[in-house]
């Protein structure tokens, strides 16, 4: 069964008038299979978290990209023996572009469509023995630092996201995620236990 490990916990503020962002880039292992989602553009941050797993940039074999908000996926690059998975399809560094099947090639860890912060937003669901079903979320959830984290599902559903583009296709993403999910990774702020939908 896969593992799911926190990198770098993703964060959005502003400090001496300049903002400051990097999202939640997570380490999943299934078997032999190691996978980042997104990798986000804090550098530094991001080395030390694969330090800290015993990892490299290029120990990794699959890179999945939420969405395509530099936030987010400024650092993919740097893994260069990685193939780049978004919402459709699977691109490697020699110039190809295949289509995916709704899964990480090899594994059993879904992709989930999850638009409504971004058209062509997805989200990651990996079953571990530890924590259950987790939803890497991306921006279906975030974030300010400056904001409180309300996790209950009303609160959840009704969260503000300035960058929205379509917000009832964000309404419905959220309502999918935490269906499904025992645990969510948001793209700023902490991991929470999701509260599912009472019958």
């Amino acid at each position: 069964m896969a593992s799911v490990e926190i990198l770098v916990k993703g964060y959005a503020g502003e400090i001496n008038g300049v903002e400051h962002a990097s999202s939640t880039a997570t380490l999943i292992r299934d078997g032999n299979v190691t996978i980042v989602v997104d990798p986000g553009m804090d550098r530094k941050a991001l080395l030390g978290g694969l330090k800290r797993h015993g990892l490299k940039p290029e120990d990794v074999h699959f890179v999945v990209l939420t969405h395509t908000h530099v936030d987010h996926c400024l650092l993919a690059g740097i893994f260069t023996n990685a193939q780049i998975i978004d919402d459709s399809s699977v691109y490697s560094f020699e110039g190809t572009i295949v289509e995916h099947e709704g899964t990480v090639p090899g594994t059993g860890i879904k992709l989930l469509r999850t638009p409504g912060h971004d058209q062509f937003h997805c989200s990651v669901l990996v079953e571990t023995e530890k924590l259950g079903k987790v939803v890497v979320a991306g921006d279906v959830f975030w974030w300010w630092d400056s904001e409180a984290q309300k996790t209950d599902r009303r609160s959840l559903l009704e969260h503000d996201d300035p960058y929205v583009k379509d917000g009832e296709a964000l309404r419905e993403s959220r309502e999918r995620v935490l269906d499904v999910a025992d645990y969510i990774i948001p793209g700023h702020g902490e991991m929470f236990r999701a509260g599912k939908k009472v019958a």
